[in-house]
């Protein structure tokens, strides 16, 4: 036999033992989903079924081994999410990721965020904490029973789950708090917003400040005080140019520090709540072609693989002192709770309200003393009182432990110790930024309210379950088999004095007792409708009426997609699932329409100028995926915030902000004004031709020199991308999950785009994270979908197995009656 003979049938034999080897892996490192298994603390057998939706339905004769059973299965489907939740939030990511991610870390452990869980969980009532610790209890019994072998994500990082478990190291009841609490800090942010018009001050004056940042159509400026003006008294702003702060993490390198990256930057967009937004809709039975009422919803989420929802049905009968419960819908792993979806009697759904929750304070540094901070004072001289202290240690990979320091002040913990680009705009000697939340507040509500949810028998006990509800606030839409619908804003919000000139719009001094908050809005006097038009839609937008007493927030998304759901909610006299699913698919967009004649009156010098125009000639502002006009109409506006906005501001401090928003709102304003402040001395068309000119350069070099040839979709693909496997590139193709969609943020069918991605700007990022409609006439014609599939294991055949019907806006059933089920699993005590 030949050499070359013998290495071939060498190399063939060792690739396949390499290949059973693989597969024997995959094979063990997949759930088990039929037959038995043993769950230690159940009180009787549990029944696990998945249906032909590939929904769990976890059957059980307790409402605790209901919970314990959801843990278990949680940590079979989602194990690596919920560790990669659990250390982002506990602040452990430099453990495993090394020093690059300490400044993830320490954010996260400023905010407190664990002892905040903590405080939180000790005041709940005996009733509330049975689900968490079950829940919790049912986690910890899959991974210390090495049911499964180790996930591709914990071998990559070499993390040993069943060894943390046995020191104590794995998901509690705590976490669970703490996940609401992330939650609220990813959906419910405002920070950002103060700090983003902090930074416009150094470079603008106060006008200048509203036109980069408009108040809500038709509405003044929240804050009265000259703000440019306050700060350049006090003294706080640093000068516009000062060299960045560098963050930690250059002695990392490959993947890891891609990934640290990756977190780094989620980290600095905490706070900022644009584009975090969501539908919903419902029509009562005067509406409706069934005569009861239908309710759709639709949140808008970043885009993840696995997706943030795994779908689950519990069930249990009342016993040991707990009430029962049946209920559906979407589950968050970490979190024992239905947090969208309905009962047997009441369907309901979430947007996001975002009201300002979240204020910084400027707290003055005792020259004297550095660790005093300056308090108000009845008798106007100067008081101080004692930063709280306490030391975080951090564990980092490779390196020697690190100690940081947290300050504490009476408003909350001290920001500008963690994010050190906050020292770009603040003297760091004389003065901290300081921040009060109500998601850190010591008496959280959001467990209890969830639990009473979940056992809501129609609109006015779900009503009621949600009164103890705290973040973030919600647009709660509800609808139950009796045929009523209403709205109700949940959540908690801060009441402001009447001589506050800031409003939360920038940070406030400290020191002042006229910026500190005074109470909460009572839950019976946050928005409200019973729907007696017929119809209740929320998008974001303003939900009040300009005659609402009370300050919610300038903060509200523009009223296009609202608008767009009201108008097709009037356009048909009694609506079916069909309707529902054409106003979930609907790609129209005002917000393009407003614009886009300044667009086509532009003239250009540049090629293909001639053959773009010709492309934009009856282009009706619907956003498809196949056509061209869309692309140029997005790459024109880009182009054009870049320049003029940038501009002015200054190319750093603008890319800081870029992606965080769109400055959309700022545009219009320009382009109608014709400002020439902002555009120069040449106008805004000379500038709008500028603008089309790098846009079409920057389309051709991905999309060729052919007009007739460009798509929308091909460089707005919807990316659901993986922690950390999206960031070695090699596997990055096989975790990620791409599929092609119009839309853009502003249409119902909402596609969001981080335009500060230089790899891929338009890429939809931010969208429907998934779709539901609920039938109150037979709520077991409801439907829902998402964007990946069930699974959290990259390679199992239900991990992407939802995306097509998903790009399709089709739906899977969502009914109480699964059958024989496509799988069993029975859990036994």
């Amino acid at each position: 036999m030949s050499w070359t003979r013998r290495l071939l049938i060498g190399g063939a034999a060792t690739l396949a033992v390499v290949g059973l080897g693989l597969g024997f892996y995959v094979q063990k490192s997949l759930p088990t989903l039929n037959g038995e298994l043993n769950l230690p603390g159940l009180s009787a057998p549990v029944q696990v079924l998945r249906d032909t939706s590939d929904v769990t339905h976890v059957l059980a004769q307790t409402p605790d081994d209901a919970w314990r059973a959801l843990g278990y299965v949680h940590a079979q489907e989602r194990g690596w999410q919920l560790e990669f939740n659990r250390r982002v939030m506990r602040g452990e990511l430099a453990e495993v990721l090394g020093e690059a991610a300490l400044e993830t870390d320490k954010l996260m452990r400023t905010l407190g965020i664990r002892q905040a869980a903590q405080r939180q969980y000790e005041r709940l009532p005996a009733d509330a904490r049975r689900p968490l610790d079950a829940y919790a209890a049912g986690v910890r019994a899959f991974v210390e029973s090495g049911q499964q072998a180790r996930a591709p994500e914990f071998v990559l990082l070499g993390i040993d789950p069943q060894a943390q478990a046995r020191e104590g190291k794995g998901w509690d009841a705590i976490d669970s708090v703490g996940w609401s609490i992330m939650m609220a800090l990813d959906l419910g942010g405002n920070w950002g917003h103060e700090l983003a018009r902090l930074s416009a001050l150094q470079v603008l004056d106060t006008q200048g400040l509203w036109q980069l940042f408009p108040p809500y159509e038709g509405e003044s400026p929240a804050a009265k005080a000259d703000l440019a003006q306050l700060y350049r008294e006090l003294g706080a702003l640093r000068p516009a140019k000062v060299a960045s702060a560098s963050a930690p993490g250059a002695a990392t390198s490959g993947w890891q520090a891609s990934l640290a990256a990756d977190l780094n930057g989620w980290a600095a967009d905490l706070g900022h709540s644009e584009g975090k937004g969501s539908n919903n809709w419902v029509v009562d039975g005067s509406r409706s072609a069934s005569g009861k009422p239908l309710l759709a919803n639709d949140p808008h989420l970043g885009l993840s693989a696995p997706a943030i929802w795994y779908f689950a049905r519990l069930q249990a009968p009342d016993a040991d002192g707990a009430k029962g419960l049946d209920v559906i819908g979407a589950t968050l792993p970490g979190l024992p709770f239905v947090v969208l979806g309905r009962t047997r009697g009441v369907a309901w759904g979430f947007t996001n309200t975002a009201p300002d929750v979240q204020d910084l304070y400027l707290e003055q540094i005792n020259p004297a003393n550095p660790a005093q901070y300056r308090v108000p004072s009845a008798s106007g001289e100067m008081a101080w009182a004692d930063f709280e202290t306490r030391q975080e240690v951090f564990k980092v990979k490779g390196k020697p432990d690190v100690v940081h320091t947290v300050r504490h002040t009476r408003h909350g913990p001290v920001l500008s110790d963690a994010q050190p680009r906050q020292a770009e705009l603040i003297d760091t000697q004389r003065f901290a930024l300081a921040l009060r939340w109500t998601a850190l507040e010591p008496d959280g509500g959001n467990v209890v309210a969830s639990l009473a949810a979940n056992r809501a028998t129609d609109v006015d006990s779900l009503r009621q379950a949600f009164s103890a509800f705290v973040a973030p606030m919600q647009n709660v839409l509800m609808a139950d088999t009796q045929g009523r619908i209403a709205y109700k804003a949940v959540g908690r919000v801060p009441v402001r004095r009447a001589d506050n000139d800031i409003m939360g719009m920038t940070p406030s001094p400290g020191w002042d007792a006229r910026y500190d908050w005074t109470g909460y809005l009572p839950y019976a006097e946050t928005p409200q409708d019973d729907g007696q038009k017929g119809w209740i839609a929320t998008a974001n937008q303003r939900i009040h009426g300009p005659d609402y007493p009370h300050f919610l927030t300038q903060d509200w998304a523009p009223p296009y997609r609202q608008q767009r759901i009201e108008q097709l909610l009037k356009a048909t006299p009694h609506h079916d699932a069909a309707s529902f699913r054409a106003i979930h698919g609907d790609l129209y967009a005002q917000a393009t329409l407003r614009l886009l004649p300044f667009l086509q009156k532009t003239t250009s010098q540049h090629a293909l100028a001639a053959a773009a125009q010709q492309a934009l000639q009856g282009f009706d502002g619907v956003m498809r995926a196949d056509h061209a006009a869309p692309l140029i109409f997005t790459a024109w506006i880009d182009e054009f915030t870049r320049g003029v906005i940038g501009q002015r501001i200054g190319k750093e401090r603008f890319e800081s902000l870029y992606g965080k928003r769109n400055f959309r709102s700022a545009v219009e304003g320009i382009l109608e004004r014709d400002d020439k402040t902002w555009c120069g001395a040449e106008g805004c068309a000379a500038a709008s031709a500028a603008a089309l000119g790098r846009a079409l350069d920057k389309i051709a070099q991905t999309q060729g020199q052919d007009v007739g040839q460009w798509q929308w979709g091909k460089a707005h693909p919807a990316l659901s991308v993986h922690r950390p496997l999206s960031n070695i590139k090699a596997l990055a193709p096989l975790v990620e999950v791409r599929t092609p969609t119009g839309g853009d943020p502003f249409t119902v069918n909402v596609g969001q785009y981080h335009l500060d991605k230089a790899d891929a700007p338009y890429a939809n990022r931010h969208a429907a994270s998934l779709r539901a409609i609920y039938d109150l006439s037979n709520l077991d014609n409801s439907r829902f979908i998402y964007q990946t599939g069930q699974s959290g294991h990259p390679l199992s055949g239900r991990y992407r197995d939802m995306a097509g019907e998903w790009e399709d806006v089709e739906y899977r059933p969502l009914s109480m009656n699964p059958g024989k089920g496509v799988s069993t699993l029975t859990l036994k005590p």
